[in-house]
């Protein structure tokens, strides 16, 4: 389906949760967050289904996030529910990596063969810091178990404060290089001032040539992630809603006053 700037919008990003077990300071406030109450996020069937109509529209990627997925109670199962539907062509799952060790293994076969992780810094401290109450070593054996089992890409997404020439980018770099992984720097962004950038080594941040609708835990299809618009796919049944996201899908994002990154998923 083409919006009304002729842009395909071929792209599905599904948040299953809103929960996290790290507390990043570009994501989420010191003290926590409310939570999305259990009987008001999607089942699994009701994301199957959501997806299966989106694939029946031309969608042909789509992604996992979170909040951090691995979180979700029964993920595995969801995987396997969804590389099952003909017609996605790139399935993927975005992770903070601290729980991949255990789910490695499982998730890929369930089907799941690409992944994104998290990975801001090298440096056990500033690990520590930027995460509030995470490990780094979590993170590296988490992926160096998704290696061993045969991921393919891994790619590690790098927030920064300005560019990739910043120390902890390079470090990041350079650690990606030594190990076969692919390497995305993520401008640091705000979403209520508008804040944003383009990603390198990825294709976020592009405006004319976006291509993607973001699905909230709790069923909401945002055509933008920096805009206020939004579908819930329960309220106006699958087929409206998304017809409506891509009709209404804006050329490019202003600012987002009601969504915060652990629930949009990014």
């Amino acid at each position: 389906m083409y919006d009304q700037f002729n842009r395909r919008i071929n792209y599905l990003r599904i948040s299953v949760t809103d929960r996290c077990n790290l507390r990043c300071t570009y994501c989420m406030p010191e003290e926590g967050i409310v939570q999305i109450p259990h009987s008001q996020i999607l089942s699994f069937e009701e994301i199957v289904e959501v997806t299966k109509v989106a694939v029946r529209n031309g969608f042909e990627k789509v992604r996992i996030t979170g909040g951090e997925p691995l979180v979700r109670k029964g993920i595995v199962e969801l995987v396997r529910m969804l590389t099952s539907i003909e017609g996605i062509t790139d399935f993927g799952l975005t992770t903070n990596g601290t729980l991949l060790k255990k789910f490695a293994m499982p998730l890929f076969d369930a089907g799941l063969k690409r992944i994104n992780v998290s990975l801001d810094t090298l440096d056990p401290n500033k690990y520590k810091s930027l995460t509030r109450v995470g490990t780094l070593s979590d993170v590296l054996e988490g992926l160096e178990e998704a290696k061993r089992v045969g991921f393919n890409p891994i790619k590690l997404n790098c927030v920064v404060e300005k560019s990739s020439s910043e120390p902890d980018a390079q470090a990041v770099k350079a650690f990606a290089e030594a190990n076969g992984f692919i390497a995305r720097f993520i401008p640091k962004m705000n979403l209520d001032e508008g804040v944003f950038g383009v990603v390198e080594g990825g294709e976020g941040g592009h405006c004319s040539t976006c291509n993607r609708l973001r699905l909230t835990a709790n069923g909401t299809l945002l055509p933008c992630l920096f805009s206020d618009i939004g579908y819930n796919v329960r309220e106006l049944g699958i087929e409206n809603a998304i017809e409506m996201a891509i009709k209404n899908k804006p050329a490019c994002g202003i600012a987002n006053r009601t969504g915060e990154f652990y629930n949009i998923g990014g």
